[in-house]
């Protein structure tokens, strides 16, 4: 059952996480935290922008770590069909609906659409964790690509979405991959990036619950080591080898 905000306000203390991070600039922001307990994260509203493979697999880890999830798509029905599939606390809404709904808003579209859905979305993201699991293609998202391969397409996509604290993580390993590898022993790694401390630790919480295991590189400007093209993208391995493969210090 999803705490009630006034209870939720209750659980913004310290977050245990931090302290295992080393990397991470130090910068916080109090607002949309969650503890994390146990090692696992309080129920969190997460809302997709975006209901295709992407979406719908992140959304089916998280509806069974019992998180509600609202989908949204290009289309009502389509979000509908797929949060039918899921079931759970799986619901369907346009995408206004999904950021107002959520505290973590996943962005799960082309990256050449970022443009769109950062105008069409607005103030509903201001001051929630933004998790960017897009990936930049040339050949399909035009400028816009060529931008985020040059700077970095976490420093492009928070240029879109500046009141929101963005995470870029989940869009180095394919679906498949992940759904066929989580809970593996060892867990298979996702590298993470981000600026704001308190957004990074709870997606690393919500990472273990999908039964991988979060490996922080840093700031967003990071997060170019594993987008398309870089050292990252497509390493499918255990955590200490992603910090070898990325020149990262072992934790």
């Amino acid at each position: 059952m999803v705490q009630p905000d006034r209870t939720r306000r209750k659980f913004l203390a310290a977050i245990p996480l931090l302290a295992a991070m080393p990397f991470l600039p130090r910068r916080a922001n109090a607002a949309g935290k969650q503890a994390l307990v146990s090692g696992t994260v309080q129920p969190l509203k997460i809302g997709f922008i975006g209901s295709g493979q992407v979406g719908s697999t992140l959304a089916s880890f998280w509806v069974k770590a019992n998180h509600p999830v609202m989908l949204s798509a290009r289309s009502l029905s389509e979000a509908q069909s797929v949060a039918t599939r899921l079931g759970g606390g799986a619901t369907a809404g346009i995408p206004q609906q999904a950021a107002a709904f959520a505290d973590v808003i996943v962005l799960a579209v082309p990256y050449g659409a970022l443009p769109a859905v950062a105008k069409d979305l607005g103030a509903a993201v201001s001051g929630k964790i933004v998790l960017d699991v897009t990936n930049p293609y040339a050949w399909r998202d035009g400028g816009i690509a060529t931008e985020a391969g040059r700077e970095g397409a976490g420093a492009v996509t928070a240029r879109y979405f500046p009141q929101a604290r963005i995470v870029r993580g989940f869009n180095s390993i394919a679906m498949t991959a992940l759904r066929a590898g989580a809970r593996e022993t060892p867990p298979i790694a996702v590298p993470l990036a981000g600026n704001d401390q308190d957004a990074l630790a709870v997606i690393c919480g919500l990472a273990r619950e999908a039964g991988f295991e979060p490996v922080v590189t840093g700031d967003l400007a990071t997060a170019k080591l594993f987008q398309p093209g870089n050292p990252g993208f497509e390493a499918v391995t255990t955590a200490p080898a992603l910090r070898a493969v990325l020149g990262l210090k072992a934790s």
